[in-house]
């Protein structure tokens, strides 16, 4: 019984989206693609983000 649950559990642990992560932004803008598509309400333009600024101590991370 315990081995069966293990196995089930460690099985439901790998579920999920193979992808990379979205970004606010193009969340934001899908959301508002999906919105015109369905006729319903559009959410407010989302802003484009800033762009970052170099650092020196960025390629040590």
């Amino acid at each position: 019984m315990t081995l069966t649950l293990l196995a089930a559990m460690a099985a439901v642990t790998a579920c999920g989206r193979k992808a990379p992560l979205d970004t606010p932004y193009a969340a934001a803008v899908q959301a508002r693609k999906d919105a015109e598509k369905a006729h319903q309400p559009v959410p407010p333009e989302p802003e484009k983000p800033v762009q970052d600024k170099k650092f020196i101590l960025d390629p040590l991370i």
